[in-house]
């Protein structure tokens, strides 16, 4: 929107084109999403509590849990508001990965909304009928998959390369596996699904601690940020044997919004919080990572960096599974969080070092730009 007004004025002086950098534009993003989330965060805090909006604490949680009771929840609003805001404003509102990631946005946003109301207004900790939530996560993630490939097969610019809709092999120049062999984008489309969702629940799962989910959020945008910048540019594409995707270094400023309202929730999320982001903030934003991992042609990398929230989903899989197989646990607690804290890890400790694990996965992801 406001890159529009600028391109406008630059007519009438040449210093309003400092606007078109996209690096510049990403850093405003930063500075928007923050300030944004930074002034209304009281603000909705406040309002959460009037409303009574209190989060309930499961008879399973870990016994320390119990001081939760009652602390604010669907805070993830003010995060979307301030990632959407912030994009509207400074994103190339012309670039239909803008749009299709606000739109994930908002569809797995509305489902994790119609979730936390349940929960909160009829006290039913079981929320949204599992099949709706399906029905509509399935819509989110299948139209983006539908819509993505259809942009890709679109795109005739002789420098795309071949194999973009394949799943490509980190440490490896030449290796993908080819989705693309699979006719009319059905291979493409439905592993598309199975990322976002996979992303979003991932996310979801691992949100129950104060500030656990919230900074990896944070790290992992940043790591994709880069992707989304260099797979943008043929140039830097090409020097790094990565595929040059046309629209995805607007996907910068999406991340850039992504990483200041994260930081300004967790200002108001650390421990001990004031408010949680509930199902209305790490069903959306998971599905977004999700999202743009698929964009930027990097589902395994994502994987990597994201392996806090992968290893907490696959953590609660194996638990569920042992107990009905076997009837034992193979976890104290699960998710993963919950089994350390039944060792005596204090919440803290768990949530800094998963955050410092999450840095050393991002660095990770980050050195397979190079190792090939």
């Amino acid at each position: 929107m406001l890159l529009w007004l600028f391109e406008q004025l630059a007519g009438y002086h040449s210093s309003f084109q400092v606007v078109r950098y996209l690096t510049l534009r990403s850093l405003l993003s930063v500075l928007t999403a923050l300030t944004i989330g930074l002034v209304l965060g009281p603000i909705m805090i406040r309002k959460l509590q009037a409303l009574k909006y209190g989060q309930a604490v499961s008879s399973f949680a870990p016994e320390n849990h119990a001081k939760k009771m009652g602390t604010p929840t669907m805070g993830g609003v003010l995060i979307l508001l301030s990632i959407g805001i912030s994009t509207l404003l400074w994103a190339d509102l012309s670039n239909p990965y803008v749009w299709i990631v606000l739109a994930v946005m908002v569809i797995f946003g509305a489902v994790g909304w119609a979730d936390d109301w349940i929960k909160i207004r009829y006290k039913d900790n079981a929320g949204l009928p599992a099949k709706k939530k399906f029905f509509w996560t399935s819509v989110g993630s299948i139209g983006a998959g539908i819509a993505l490939y259809v942009i890709a097969k679109q795109q005739v610019d002789p420098n795309v390369s071949a194999d973009m809709l394949d799943i490509l092999i980190p440490f490896f120049k030449e290796i993908s596996i080819p989705l693309s062999m699979i006719p009319f984008g059905i291979g493409f489309i439905v592993f598309t699904y199975f990322v976002i969702n996979g992303a979003s629940n991932a996310v979801n799962l691992t949100d129950g601690l104060d500030g656990l989910a919230i900074m990896p959020i944070v790290l992992v945008a940043a790591g994709l940020g880069v992707f989304a910048y260099l797979s943008g540019d043929v140039r830097f594409a090409n020097y790094l044997h990565i595929p040059y995707v046309k629209y995805t270094s607007e996907l910068v400023v999406i991340c850039a919004a992504m990483i200041g309202a994260g930081l300004a929730f967790l200002w108001f999320n650390a421990h001990p919080a004031q408010v949680f982001m509930g199902d209305v903030g790490a069903l959306s934003l998971g599905a977004m990572l999700g999202t743009i991992a698929v964009m930027v042609r990097q589902e395994i990398v994502f994987a990597i960096m994201a392996g806090v929230f992968l290893v907490e989903a696959i953590s609660v899989f194996l638990q569920i599974g042992s107990l009905r197989m076997r009837n034992k646990r193979v976890f104290l607690m699960a998710p993963l969080h919950h089994h350390y804290e039944k060792k005596g890890w204090r919440e803290t400790q768990v949530v800094i070092r998963f955050w410092i694990i999450t840095i050393m996965l991002v660095v990770l992801g980050l050195m397979t730009l190079k190792l090939r």
